[in-house]
């Protein structure tokens, strides 16, 4: 895969490991047209089209038509709550919820939205009726059980509401949202000695912790503010520590660290019944966050919300959310409320410039960054995150010097940072400047061995360049080997052996990347060339269409188009090799193709 087109993703996934948060790869600013589609078939078609772009403001303008055409349909109705509520639109929702609470489909949310209300107005009673829902699946059953029992808590009957959680029957991953609740209510309700047994016990739950990372953060910030407020601050500090070398020093608890280190005491993560019903949702959010299921995570965001305004954790969480939606200006919106002294807020900085960079306004988001950087002049992270900008600007001379200045500050490298010298290896080889590139390279590897970007990186280059071939393909392969299911590092091993002149192998190789990567025009290309190399013309032909048909980079386009119409040239001497190996010339520049890697 060619290394401009590679960049963008290469950033991503760097600053997505050091931020720990999502970065969007486009940015999607316009909102559908809202037009009068003159009938109920077009307002609905509309509104699911908008949904499906995470234009929310429009699909809720298109339902509303659609609805004036048929008013009492039920559909339409459930379609209009649920965008309501993701969108944040809580108070306009209610009315629908109210007409809507008697419906089984819907009444997940629309009875757990009145619930919300009813709890915010302190009608514990009518909250434990409206959690009782006809039909509910584990995920239900675990929500309204949870929201219930902070309700029974607000009536003042704690004891009552420990033994509701503790009849909540469900799969294995209940026990800890349970034991972290049940906790939360017995540190409200002043019982210290079952509070901690509580505590002690969700923490112990190592199994579901490690699925739940975003719940166990709560969780850790939770007991240490026990532990201070009962008189063991060393206790606190050490339980943060290890929190923080457990999920890779996250920011938050970093930060979070120094304000217990410089208090005498903290106030409880969870003050009021309607707080605790808050973190019920917050938790869920997190925990669902992932294999698609990012709408349902922001609603139930969004519905803690009313609960509880202003909380950085949800605002945080929220912008987060909105960058994996491809909605910069509303994640930067959410970073930027979260208040000044809050743990989150570097986290929440760094991700409201690397947003403004989606946008294009790079000048403002590397202002923001060199803000950030004098207060904290040794955080790689936001050297990375500026030197990240610069490369997407394709200034690989300051993005190599952006990241001189960091290696000039680190004094003892740690695995952790690889990828200062990854990212500036790169600056350097796009500057063609292998001589410094090349260290770069193999000190990342030194810090980390056999990570499998770096790998495919330094072995891939090696083979472009011609020497070291052997030892390069060892390199990519190991770099397959450790991510089989990567199709730009799958890529880059059949665009190795095509350099090579193993064609058969190359359209091994680049068949499968095919298969996991079918829309990348680049991958689609490098299986055409291999076909044709191969003799297999007309295979090639339809790849290359295929290609073009992929929305490659404009300069691609017109190779590709060339090919379409005269193939490719003869090689020049054929069978003839160097160093011992068939290099034939590519039609195209080829170039290593790093993976993104998404989670990080």
């Amino acid at each position: 895969m060619q290394r401009s087109k590679m960049l963008g993703s290469i950033v991503g996934a760097t600053l997505a490991a050091m931020i720990g948060g999502a970065i969007p790869a486009a940015a999607t600013t316009t909102q559908t047209p809202v037009i009068n589609t003159g009938n109920l078939s077009g307002a609905f078609l509309s509104a699911r089209t908008a949904e499906r772009d995470n234009d929310f403001d429009s699909a809720i303008a298109f339902y509303r038509q659609a609805l004036t055409y048929d008013p009492k349909n039920t559909e339409l109705r459930q379609s209009l709550l649920l965008v309501l509520l993701t969108n944040g639109q809580f108070k306009e929702a209610l009315p629908l919820a109210a007409e809507l609470k008697a419906v089984p489909e819907i009444e997940r949310f629309s009875r757990l939205a009145l619930g919300i209300d009813a709890l915010n107005k302190k009608q514990y009673r009518q909250v434990e009726t409206l959690m009782m829902l006809s039909l509910q699946s584990d995920l239900d059953r675990m929500v309204t059980g949870l929201i219930a029992a902070f309700a029974k808590a607000g009536a003042g009957k704690p004891n009552e509401a420990l033994a509701m959680i503790d009849k909540l029957k469900g799969p294995e991953g209940f026990t800890l949202f349970k034991a972290y609740s049940s906790a939360l209510i017995a540190d409200m309700a002043g019982q210290k000695k079952k509070a901690a047994e509580f505590y002690q016990s969700a923490l112990d739950n190592k199994a579901n912790i490690a699925a739940a990372p975003d719940t166990y953060e709560r969780l850790v910030e939770a007991y240490a503010s026990f532990k201070i407020r009962n008189g063991d601050k060393a206790g606190a500090e050490a339980l943060v520590k290890e929190a923080i070398d457990v999920l890779s020093g996250r920011m938050v608890l970093v930060e979070f660290a120094k304000q217990i280190a410089s208090a005498k005491t903290i106030k409880p993560l969870i003050e009021t019944p309607q707080q605790g019903a808050s973190e019920v949702l917050y938790v869920v959010a997190t925990a669902i966050d992932n294999g698609g299921a990012e709408a349902f995570s922001k609603l139930y965001l969004q519905m803690s919300l009313p609960l509880r305004p202003d909380h950085d954790a949800t605002l945080y969480q929220l912008g987060d959310l909105s960058a994996k939606l491809e909605q910069p200006e509303k994640a930067i919106e959410y970073f930027g409320k979260i208040a000044k002294d809050s743990a989150y807020r570097r986290d929440a900085e760094m991700q409201l410039a690397i947003n403004l960079a989606v946008l294009k306004r790079n000048d403002e988001a590397i202002k923001h960054l060199g803000v950030l950087l004098e207060s904290n002049p040794e955080d790689m992270r936001t050297y990375l995150a500026i030197g990240s900008i610069y490369a997407q600007d394709k200034n690989f001379k300051q993005a190599a010097e952006t990241y001189d200045k960091a290696v000039a500050v680190l004094k003892q490298p740690t695995r952790n940072d690889w990828t200062i010298f990854y990212q500036r290896g790169i600056s350097y080889e796009r500057l063609k400047e292998w001589d410094k590139a090349e260290p770069n390279f193999l000190k990342a590897l030194e810090l980390y061995p056999d990570q499998p970007q770096v790998l495919n990186y330094l072995g891939y280059s090696w083979i472009d360049m011609n020497i070291k071939l052997e030892q390069g393909l060892d390199l990519i392969k190991k770099a397959v080997a450790a991510r089989p299911q990567d199709g730009y590092i799958v890529d880059s091993l059949g665009w190795a052996y095509y350099r090579l002149g193993r064609y058969d192998e190359a359209v091994t190789q680049l068949e499968q990347a095919v298969k996991l990567r079918a829309e990348d025009a680049t991958i689609n290309d490098h299986l055409g060339d291999a076909y044709w190399r191969a003799g297999r013309k007309l295979e090639a032909t339809f790849q290359w269409a295929h290609a073009r048909d992929s929305k490659p980079e404009p300069e691609d386009l017109v190779k590709i188009e060339e090919k379409l119409k005269n193939g490719l040239p003869e090689e020049k001497n054929p069978g003839v090799a160097k160093n011992g190996v068939q290099v034939p010339e590519p039609p195209t520049p080829p170039a290593p193709a790093p993976a993104p890697d998404k989670k990080g």
